[in-house]
């Protein structure tokens, strides 16, 4: 019986080990000094496909859009159903444009899209509001996981 009960708590122990290193490898971004866990989006299907149908995001989460190379980008609000901050950074991770309190969109292919002002290769989104809540502007640094593959500069 004890060495039964010995198993189990080694076992116990090492399954809460395990799924604090899965934890705790979520990638992430910082943005004026706080930090969101983010899932990345980074080939066309992820991208296109982005936040769509998600009836609620955690305050400290997001997605983090990765292009192959800087140009205009605009996004669109296609079947998301919460409101976001799409936030633009160039490929040096300085945010260049912002999008703020961008509405939900259930109008399909009808949706507006809401584009860049300058050049992009990353795409950040936030739940809406959090841009106003960090004071954010144009020039301020992301700071990526380094466990997160960015393309190289082209």
């Amino acid at each position: 019986m004890l060495a039964r009960t010995v198993r189990y708590a080694i076992a116990l122990c090492t399954a809460l080990l395990l799924s604090s290193c899965a934890a705790a490898s979520e990638p992430w971004v910082e943005l004026a000094g706080e930090r969101y866990t983010v899932e990345i989006a980074a080939d066309d299907a992820s991208r296109a496909r982005g936040l769509m149908f998600r009836d609620e995001m955690a305050r400290d989460r997001g997605m983090l859009f990765i292009h192959d190379v800087e140009a205009p980008q605009a996004y669109w609000m296609k079947n998301t159903r919460i409101a976001l901050d799409i936030l633009y950074f160039d490929s040096e991770l300085q945010l260049v444009s912002q999008q703020r309190d961008v509405p939900p969109c259930t109008s399909g292919d009808r949706c507006p899209p809401y584009p860049s002002r300058a050049p992009a290769r990353y795409v950040l989104e936030l739940n809406a509001g959090e841009a106003a809540r960090l004071s954010l502007q144009d020039g301020a640094t992301l700071t990526v996981d380094p466990g997160i593959d960015l393309p190289p500069a082209r």
